[in-house]
Parts: structure tokens; sequence; C-alpha cells
């Protein structure tokens, strides 16, 4: 028999307060929500996957600089991993955040191991960085990150930091990060701009808006973890794609249901794909 599947988190939705910050803050932080039996298997499924396997294990004898494990997009995902797009709660958040017209755009895959670096304070709404007349059309449309820590991460040891309410900004160059954090775009945003930096149990989420700026901080050689998980995926607003926008498998969408059908039904973005 068919074993059931039931949701890999603990909440079936938002409340009012998570709706509040993602549109205040830029970011909903949900701590802990996964299941324990998900976290286990995604963490397995992860761990498992043959490319991953081998980077660990050659990481082990590797006495160079140490370098991440990378892969965008993630499209050999496990039966765990793979539910993560629809999940009855990915679907009531995004539902509720920015309504019901969005698609997939695409997933990475990443393993930071002791010692790798930090990456600087950025956004990834790729369409605020080029001045064709689609981008400037789409703008201002909704582009969800949503980042999964399977094992958590401390303060000091790649934590995740973001500048809260900095989506409410303008997107023009000379509203850089360092000069937010100066307070120079207080008055704009409507709130003191300060640096946060988050500390996460195993099994954690975070939801964000794309335009609010977040960086991460490095790996100490000497953390008592061996390497970070980190997986994400990324649904757009309805729209032309985005620059990473991905072509979907052709398995994906042989065993996909109406539902991710109409995820998955979009343009993928090729190179000119942005001029007439």
């Amino acid at each position: 028999m068919p074993v059931e599947l039931r949701s890999l988190f603990r909440l079936s939705g938002p409340t009012k307060a998570d709706i509040d910050s993602f549109h205040n803050d830029g970011y909903i932080v949900y701590p802990d929500v996964l299941t324990d039996q998900a976290r286990g298997n995604l963490i397995a499924e992860i761990t498992e996957y043959a490319p991953v396997r081998r980077y660990l294990d050659a990481s082990e004898q590797n006495g160079g600089e140490p370098k991440s494990y990378f892969i965008r997009p993630w499209n050999e995902r496990g039966l765990f991993s793979d539910r993560l797009i629809d999940d009855p709660f990915i679907t009531s958040l995004l539902q509720s955040t920015i309504g019901g017209d969005y698609h997939f755009c695409h997933s990475a895959l990443n393993i930071a191991p002791r010692g790798v670096g930090a990456v600087p304070y950025h956004q990834d709404h790729h369409h605020w960085k080029h001045e064709n007349p689609i981008n400037l059309a789409e703008r201002d449309k909704y582009y969800v990150q949503i980042l999964y820590y399977p094992n958590g991460f401390t303060l000091g040891d790649r934590n995740l930091k973001v500048i809260p309410g900095s989506h409410r900004v303008a997107p023009t160059k000379a509203a850089t990060p360092e000069r937010m954090l100066a307070g120079e775009f207080d008055a704009e945003a409507g709130r003191a701009l300060k640096e946060k930096r988050l500390s996460l149990p195993p099994g954690s989420m975070v939801y964000i808006n794309a335009r609010i700026f977040h960086a991460v901080e490095a790996k100490p050689l000497d953390s008592p973890r061996r390497y970070r998980i980190f997986a994400i995926d990324i649904f757009k607003e309805a729209g032309p794609p985005h620059r990473h926008t991905q072509e979907i498998p052709p398995e994906w969408m042989a065993r996909a249901d109406a539902t991710l059908r109409k995820l998955f039904t979009r343009k993928a973005y090729t190179e000119g794909c942005w001029t007439p």
C-alpha cells in the first residue's frame, strides 16, 4: 500500500503576525518548523546524494582552501525535498503573503564546510539590476525565497543576517547596505534600519522577500559542526522569467499533478529572452 504523506511542517499556515512580519520586516523566521521525521529524512536525502557524498568524502582529505558545494538548479531532489515545493504549509504561506498567481522559479543546494568565507549583503531580485523595459515593468513584483536549514546554525558560525525593513527602500544604486546601516534611508523605510543576526536550531526555515538585504557570516575552521546544509526554493509572481528561472525537467512534469503543473508552466530564462 502507498504510504500516506503528511505535511513536512509542524504548522498548517502563517499567523497574522507572520504576514505582518513579511510585509513590515521583509521576512519571517520559523525555528524548528520541520517535523523531526522530515528534518531527518531531508538531511539523509541530501547527504546520501552521490555528488554530495563525494564532496563530503573529498573534503575530509582536502588540505587546501575550503570550498562550498553548490548546485543550481537542484534537479536531483529526493522524495522529501521534492515535497517541499507544494507542501500545504508552503502553499498556504505563499497564498497568504503574495496571493495565488505565482510560479516555481528554481532551487539550489549548498553545503558550507568549516573555513568557508562570508557572503556580503546583497539582494536577489534580478529585475532591479537591469534597465530594459521588461525589467522596469516587473521590478515591483514579488520574488520570494524560502531558505531551509535542516541542521541549523549558531551566531558566528555561517549564520544568516538581515536588515529588516530594507525591502521598503527603492532599489537604486545609491541604496547600498552600508548607507542603510548608517541611517541615511531610515526616513524612506519608515523605521531605523539595523542589522539583525540570526541563530536557528536544526529544522528551521526563513521566508524572505528577495528585496531585503541579507548576508551570511563565515564558518570558522574550529566550528563544532562540520558543515551547514542550506537548501532554497524560489517562487516568483507570475510574469516573465527571472535570471535563474529554470527549465523544468521532463520527469518533474511527468509526475506532476494539476497544482504542480500550474507552478511549473512558465517560460524559463534564456539569453536574450528579455529583449523584444
